[in-house]
């Protein structure tokens, strides 16, 4: 007897419907898998196998010969032992074959029948809603997470005894609730900006990066506070909503990184990888490519701490994402593109032995060492970065002082204000524009214009700072914001002013 069950795979972050043909005949007893399958969906033979048998069904004694169907997509891990192991129960008629029509089915199994988590699983839920598919079977773990996308039911399996049960009229398996209303807790420690004494300066260039979603990098001696600055950013940015959300929590399924408790994350991701990472660790790959950390910190943050000592071709991967907000990876059996939406917040030294310009401590460098410490960061990198500030040494005065500064919860109510106002300027029609950091030169036409003191100061610092077009774009989106701060429906010249004290000063770079 020939059984079809439905199953899918996740290429990139989409999924394919996956047929699974099983085809019980007369013969030695044998199972094969054909279908483009990798070593675990081969090693699903002696999984299955041992899993009916544990669950105390009979295993049929029948050439079995399982197809993958389209053959020519590739097949990895184990969440085709599920649908497999049903296959096989259908094929030897002891689940009825209506029973499973137009139910999709993933999951790994254990040995003794239990069904275990896999990866991508909001992914091949959201296919299967699109297909029209009207269940799903998902394992228990797994079933939060799937009841994030509306419109369909989804089945939590336990077991393959109790799926079975389900299918044969015993115990019936309860659909699993919308699990969207569900909070998150926070993935990282998250330190307020109360906390932080002095370095006033630094925090106002914070909020103005989190308002617009721009580009930020510190440049300071070491103990000056950057580390600290930059992982209290989390506790100023704006909530993410819903359709923001989904799109995270889809990129972190498919890498495998969604906790087990949290089906959905509402927390901006914040990610800080080592400066040892690889360029494939930052921008994703692998023989077949996985989500790298700028796609882990879409909608978020990404935090590269000592940011000279990261490899030339580490950063320079970067510039094209930074550019088109997503990465495309090309292997040699196709090319996936990944969202990469982030906020770079970078930290260094000025110098290797990191007191450059200090008040206090002397440098211990030549200028032609600081000059080629600096250079390890290209100039297309640094004009790719909208803000550019300077954290002094904190003095005594400041750090003994018992009195707290403005908490993170103030500044957060004003970033919201700013981004609300840059929602209601930006529609769905502008192609998913949500913040100023995104603006493209159409848009900064309507939304940018500048009065005739405005034109002639930009103008002045075109030709003093030997600005580039790029530069001059991201000038005008960062005065947009800095105007949203402050309420302003028309960029002012102050706005604008400000906005020209975060360009690199070029004794420094």
């Amino acid at each position: 007897m020939l059984a079809r069950i439905f199953s899918c795979a996740v290429i990139g972050l989409d999924g394919v419907v996956i047929e699974v043909e099983v085809d019980a005949s007369r013969g030695m007893p044998h199972i094969t898998i054909v279908g483009l399958p990798d070593a675990a969906v081969q090693e699903s033979r002696e999984r299955v196998q041992a899993a009916i048998k544990n669950s105390e069904m009979e295993f049929p004694r029948k050439r079995i010969t399982i197809n993958l169907a389209p053959a020519s997509v590739r097949k990895a891990g184990p969440a085709y032992d599920l649908p497999i192991a049903v296959g096989v129960l259908v094929a030897s008629r002891q689940i009825p074959a209506q029973a499973v029509a137009r139910a999709m089915m993933i999951g790994e199994l254990s040995l003794d029948g239990g069904v275990r988590h896999v990866r991508g699983v909001l992914s091949m839920a959201a296919l299967a809603r699109a297909e029209g598919f009207k269940r799903i079977f998902v394992p228990e773990v797994d079933a939060p997470e799937a009841a994030l996308i509306p419109d369909i039911e989804v089945i939590p399996v336990p077991s393959l005894a109790a799926l079975r049960d389900h299918f044969t009229g015993g115990v019936r398996l309860s659909p699993s609730m919308d699990s969207t209303s569900e909070g998150s807790a926070n993935l990282i420690p998250i330190t307020d900006f109360k906390e932080v004494k002095g370095q006033e300066q630094v925090k106002r260039a914070l909020e103005v990066s989190a308002a617009g979603g721009h580009n930020l990098l510190m440049v300071g001696p070491p103990g000056s506070g950057k580390t600290l600055l930059a992982r209290a950013l989390p506790g100023v940015l704006p909530h993410m909503s819903i359709d923001e959300a989904l799109d995270v929590t889809r990129i972190y399924s498919i890498a495998d990184q969604l906790p087990a408790d949290v089906p959905l994350i509402q927390q901006r991701p914040f990610r800080a990888p080592h400066h040892t990472i690889s360029h494939a660790g930052l921008v994703g790959g692998g023989n077949w490519p996985s989500p790298g950390e700028i796609s882990l910190a879409h909608r978020g943050v990404l935090f590269l701490d000592e940011f000279p000592e990261f490899g030339s071709r580490v950063l320079e991967v970067m510039r094209q994402p930074l550019e088109d907000k997503q990465v495309t990876i090309s292997r040699a059996q196709g090319s996936l593109t990944f969202p990469a939406n982030f906020q770079l917040i970078a930290a260094m030294n000025p110098c290797p032995c990191g007191y450059a310009g200090d008040s206090i401590k002397e440098c211990t460098c030549s200028n032609q060492v600081i000059t080629r410490y600096q250079k390890r960061i290209s100039g297309p990198m640094l004009d790719r970065i909208d803000i550019h500030v300077e954290v002094p040494r904190v003095e005594y005065e400041k750090l003994s002082d018992d009195r707290l500064g403005e908490n993170s919860a103030t500044i957060q109510a004003r970033v919201e204000a700013a981004r609300e106002r840059q929602r209601k300027r930006f529609n769905e029609s502008m192609g998913g524009i949500l913040c100023n950091a995104d603006m493209r030169p159409a848009d900064l036409r309507l939304y940018c214009q500048l009065d005739a003191a405005g034109s002639a100061l930009i103008k002045t610092a075109m030709q003093q700072l030997q600005l580039s077009a790029r530069a001059y774009h991201r000038i005008l989106k960062l005065a947009r914001t800095i105007a949203d701060l402050a309420g302003e429906a028309n960029i002012q010249t102050t706005n604008l002013a400000e906005a020209l004290q975060y360009r690199p000063k070029m004794d420094l770079f």
